[in-house]
């Protein structure tokens, strides 16, 4: 019985430490499907998703969506250590190491898991000692163990923000572009309607950069797909989405403002939606209802041509939009449904207002400007 539980022991730490190195060490995506971590984050979304959908829409519920990322993240580093600190200390009872002890206590299971949680933490409050050389060693590998596990998950707490930070950076870039929450329309439009068309370009080579990196992080990092942005009306599936529209657009329907640009930074885009659904195991719905009926679509015409955008008349133009759109649409509407993201209007019903012009201080200073009928205030400020 004692050889059993000391390698159910050992397994224990093992996979615990494995665990650990796949998801923050690790750089390379893990595919094998029966991991801790994803077994964790699949049943706890399932969870959180589902107390979610009982609140109403709104800003409660983001606020409550919101807290997951953070606080999953601290809840697997506590069972990590658990994990280790249970498995130490059944290495210990299997052992039955001996104790010096400054208390009358019998040595149970409870009594060589505080022993070994005291040493993982390394206490020092020396009430339980081992006794004899195996235990000492044992417990000098687990103290050297839980500095360094702590040491190095702690130190990569840094580089997950700075990753958040960098998405959200660029996503603040959309809202003076393309409205809060982006629309495509409203990103060509602008820039026609400033006479800064060709500025569409370079601005697709950073959002090129944007979805690589996004590709890159998340994969690495799961976790922060959780994470979401400062704006209720704001989120990284609904940028990733805007601008597989502008590209989409721009390639079935506009003449010559950037075509290889746009093909980058669609298949950069497309490539991070695509890959992402696949990891998460999001099966891909196309969007119900149409996000661009045909009546829609001959208005966004419209406005771009009274905009003065240069748009193609041939009759593939339909089938083109109709091809690229079935590409991507499929897998940013099964992330939006799978974390309940809003998705974006490629022409919005109304107009918008944009998140810098709706803070309580823009109400209240004389001689800035007064709010559309109808804007609400930023919520952090209210």
């Amino acid at each position: 019985m004692w050889i059993i539980l000391v390698l159910a022991s050992v397994a224990l730490i093992f996979v615990v430490l494995v665990d650990g190195f796949e998801a923050m060490v690790q750089p390379r995506r893990v595919t094998r499907p029966y991991r801790p971590a994803r077994l964790f984050y699949r049943n706890a979304w399932r969870l959180w998703r589902a107390l979610g959908l009982r609140i109403p829409s709104g800003k409660r519920r983001e606020a409550f969506l919101s807290i997951f990322g953070p606080f999953s993240m601290l809840t697997l580093f506590a069972l990590w250590v658990a994990g280790l600190i249970t498995g130490f200390g059944l290495l210990h009872w299997s052992l039955e190491t001996p104790l010096h002890a400054t208390v009358e206590e019998r040595a149970t299971f409870g009594t060589y898991l505080y022993l070994s949680g005291g040493t993982f933490f390394t206490l020092g409050s020396g009430d339980f000692t081992p006794a004899a050389r195996p235990g000492r060693i044992l417990a000098v590998v687990e103290a050297g163990m839980g500095f360094g596990f702590m040491a190095l998950i702690i130190g990569y707490l840094p580089v997950l923000f700075q990753a958040f930070s960098r998405r959200e950076g660029t996503i603040a870039l959309l809202d003076a572009r393309a409205g809060s929450p982006p629309s495509a329309a409203q990103l060509l439009l602008r820039a026609a309607q400033a006479r800064s068309l060709a500025t569409v370009t370079p601005f697709l080579e950073e959002w090129e950069r944007w979805a690589a990196d996004l590709l890159e992080s998340h994969l690495s990092f799961p976790v922060l797909s959780y994470y979401r942005s400062q704006h209720d009306n704001q989120s990284w599936v609904a940028a990733l989405t805007a601008i597989l529209d502008t590209c989409a657009l721009l390639l079935a329907e506009v003449k010559d403002t950037g075509r290889f640009q746009a093909q980058l930074t669609f298949a950069a885009a497309r490539h991070a939606a695509v890959d992402l659904s696949m990891i998460f195991k999001i099966t891909p719905v196309p969007p119900d209802p149409d996000r661009l009926p045909s009546d829609r679509l001959q208005r966004l015409r419209e406005q771009l041509r009274q905009a003065g955008v240069p748009l193609l008349e041939a009759s593939e133009v339909d089938q083109k939009l109709s091809e690229l759109r079935g590409m991507y649409e499929p897998f940013v509407d099964g992330l939006a449904r799978f974390f309940l993201f809003t998705m974006p209007s490629i022409l919005p019903e109304a107009s918008t207002v944009d998140n810098w012009q709706t803070s309580a201080w823009m109400r209240r200073a004389p001689g800035i400007g007064r709010l559309p009928a109808g804007a609400e205030r930023d919520e952090h400020f209210n």
